[in-house]
């Protein structure tokens, strides 16, 4: 197979605003490294974290929601998930689904016509487990914004499946995420968990896999997608925003809550907890900026974990479920590669049920 020298990509050339997205159609394709894999872009799927990362929201100097715009002032030491700078010009996008094209010397020929989802954790592999040797396709290294890829072998992994490519680049980071939480929280059939912001790709596949789980899960979401939420299994769908959160409940006791949204509301999220609940986060689309009494969280024996690098068996886990489907794509819309920005734009305002992807 010949394959071109070059290729179309989106890349985003600083932070900022979405203008900073650029597309170059005659960009040098990847070469794959002695233990990497050339993957033909069929799909990549948006999150927050491409958003977040352009606009540069994870500096300690930005205290606002996640609107998508550019800001004033981002700290040049920590504009990163991992609070540290990132090397532009910069390919972003975590969720690919393609298929292995070449292969580096290292790995077996045999892999090359495989049809593989990536895994965004990129770990020390003499350390695997060490948080503090973690990088992130698409941010620490170029990711699947563009027609070509490359990634360490053991980061692409194969799936049988017969969902659409467009359809399998949602599960990557929104799934991955939201079962790293539920692991972390330790979530089980006897648990009664709490899900604001359920509509979104991450909040969707908490319902699914919460649900999975056997625990019973009672989702918030605008009215608007209430429909959309009660089909992915939730046991109830409450508002986005109750006024009175305890009362809108009702007789349900909330033993976790798993929550991306944060913001304002914060505080009637940890103050409908019971007794010995669990908070996990992995998100603040409304504000990272909350205020939390002391007394709440020491008196109610409350636990509260962050959830960010994942372990390493849960991305093999992920591709059982769907291989098995146990697990479904929640996919809201297809852009073409060269419409990133105006998917962006429709990721921002929210609109939508799940997942946005583009295609080459």
């Amino acid at each position: 197979m010949t394959l071109p020298k070059t290729m179309t990509a989106m890349v985003t050339m600083g932070h900022g605003d979405i203008d900073q997205m650029v597309l170059h159609r005659d960009w040098p394709r990847p070469e794959p490294a002695a233990d990497e894999v050339l993957i033909r872009v069929g799909a990549c799927g948006l999150n927050n974290t491409d958003v977040n990362t352009r606009s540069g929201w994870y500096s300690k100097t930005v205290t606002d929601a996640t609107t998508g715009g550019g800001f004033d002032v981002v700290g040049d030491d920590d504009p990163s998930w991992g609070g540290a700078p990132i090397t532009f010009p910069r390919i972003q996008g975590a969720d690919v689904c393609g298929e292995i094209v070449a292969v580096g010397a290292h790995v077996n020929a045999g892999r090359i016509g495989e049809r593989v989802i990536t895994d965004g954790w990129l770990r020390d592999p003499d350390a695997p487990n060490d948080m503090s040797k973690t990088g992130y396709f698409g941010s620490e290294r170029d990711g699947g914004f563009a027609q070509y890829t490359v990634t360490p072998a053991r980061n692409a992994l194969a799936v049988q499946s017969d969902l659409t490519d467009a359809e399998l680049a949602t599960f990557s980071c929104s799934y991955s995420t939201a079962e790293g939480m539920l692991t972390r929280a330790h979530v089980t059939a006897s648990d009664t968990l709490l899900v604001p912001g359920a509509s979104g790709g991450v909040g969707g596949a908490l319902v699914q896999l919460a649900k999975r789980r056997g625990a019973r899960v009672i989702a918030m979401a605008a009215e608007a997608k209430h429909a959309d939420v009660a089909a992915l299994g939730a046991d109830r769908v409450l508002p986005r925003a109750p006024e009175n959160l305890r009362a809108a409940l009702g007789a349900d006791k909330i033993t976790v809550v798993a929550d991306i949204v944060g913001g304002p509301d914060w505080p009637k999220l940890i103050d409908i907890l019971e007794r010995g609940g669990r908070y996990t986060c992995s998100g603040a689309i409304a504000g990272p900026m909350v205020s939390l009494d002391l007394r709440t969280l020491y008196l109610r024996d409350l636990t509260f974990t962050g959830s960010t690098v994942i372990t390493p068996e849960i991305m093999p886990n992920l591709i059982g479920y769907i291989e098995r489907g146990e697990i479904k794509p929640i996919w809201a819309a297809t852009y073409r590669l060269e419409e990133l920005r105006d998917a962006q734009r429709a990721f921002i305002a929210k609109q939508h049920t799940g997942n946005i992807v583009v295609t080459p």
